[in-house]
């Protein structure tokens, strides 16, 4: 019931504490009623426009707050020491893990449902087909855990070995927003190789909005990633990323362009990164057909679109300054990088 205001009189809803014997809104001022409902029908008759947007239906479709609180539960299941959930007083640490995991998969299973022919006209699948998928798919996805926590055990160590001001895996694993980004990419990606939609894009989308790195759950990443700083750094859905990678804020490893947009989908639009690549600061690498060679590094601020052979160096061209002299002499100087060029953080 909604408040509303007639002639400077208040009259309680039911929201808040109104109704519940707490302190009542009253705002002096006047209100039409019939002009309400009239803005009211307006806005109901809007929805029967046949649009995209109209659906009202909100407890049949994946819910995007019940997706990241699946991702905060299987981070204390990946991390079992360093992510509580303060709700269970639990002694025994094994078993409270154990009702984590079960309360994990309750959860992914009910969303998994709710997801798996979400993206096709409802009603390809019975409920019945649904729920046997769901939990087929819930299944699988949590024997991999072990592989998930083995690869993001190699992308913590390659933090710690690849960044002097890290004074402890336990800081990396608390405070890093790579680590956390790479991890819940990880996860992703298990259900995005299952074929569950919507579900991997929103928790790839929850770390994005964490910490400034978007990685598609689709990339193909390799063990031992490393990403420092993070913000700003995209990576698209068909980029494949091998072992030992290093890469800093900014770095877009994208399409080259996507003017054919739906028609595109499903084709090679994003680089191929070979193993032990370093990518500094602010380079764009571009396009399907781009493939970046083992053991190359990348200058900051480099723009490519076509492949490097391995064990090669690329920067980008020294720059340039323009100044006056005391004598209003416009003069140019170009400004040497010297060996520098590749640590422009």
């Amino acid at each position: 019931m909604i408040s509303r205001l007639i002639a400077g009189q208040c009259i309680s809803g039911l929201s808040g504490d109104a109704g519940k014997g707490g302190k009542e809104d009253c705002v002096g001022g006047f209100v039409n009623e019939s002009e309400i409902d009239q803005i009211v029908q307006t806005v109901f008759s809007d929805y029967e426009g046949g649009k995209h947007i109209d659906t009202i239906n909100i407890y049949n479709r994946p819910d995007k707050a019940e997706v990241r609180l699946i991702v905060e539960k299987l981070f204390r299941i990946i991390f079992p020491g360093y992510f509580r959930d303060r709700t269970n007083k639990i002694y025994n640490p094994k078993n409270n893990i154990a009702v984590t995991i079960e309360d994990a998969f309750y959860h992914l299973n009910k969303q998994v449902t709710l997801a798996l022919d979400f993206c096709t006209k409802r009603g390809t699948m019975t409920e019945e087909d649904r729920e046997r998928e769901s939990y087929r798919v819930c299944k699988v996805f949590f024997e991999s855990i072990p592989k998930i926590r083995h690869a993001v055990e190699t992308d913590l160590s390659a933090a710690f070995d690849g960044d002097p001001a890290a004074c402890c895996m336990e800081e990396i694993i608390l405070a890093y927003p790579g680590l956390m980004a790479i991890s819940v990419y990880r996860i992703a990606h298990e259900l995005y190789k299952l074929r569950i939609p919507v579900l991997p894009r929103l928790m790839t989308e929850y770390a994005h909005s964490e910490t400034g790195i978007d990685i598609h759950p689709g990339a193909e990443i390799d063990e031992s990633f490393f990403i420092d700083h993070g913000t700003g750094i995209v990576i698209g859905e068909t980029a494949v990323i091998g072992k030992n990678v290093k890469m800093y804020q900014g770095v877009t490893i994208g399409a080259l362009s996507t003017r054919g947009g739906q028609k595109l989908s499903g084709k090679k639009r994003h680089p191929t990164i070979c193993d032990n690549v370093t990518i500094y600061a602010g380079a764009s690498i571009l396009g399907g057909d781009t493939v970046i060679g083992e053991n190359t590094t990348i200058g900051g601020n480099t723009f490519i679109t076509r492949s490097i052979d391995a064990n090669t160096r690329v920067s980008m061209k020294n720059l340039e300054m323009d100044y006056r002299t005391k004598g209003n002499e416009l003069r140019t100087e170009e400004i040497s990088q010297g060996n520098a060029w590749y640590y422009m953080i």
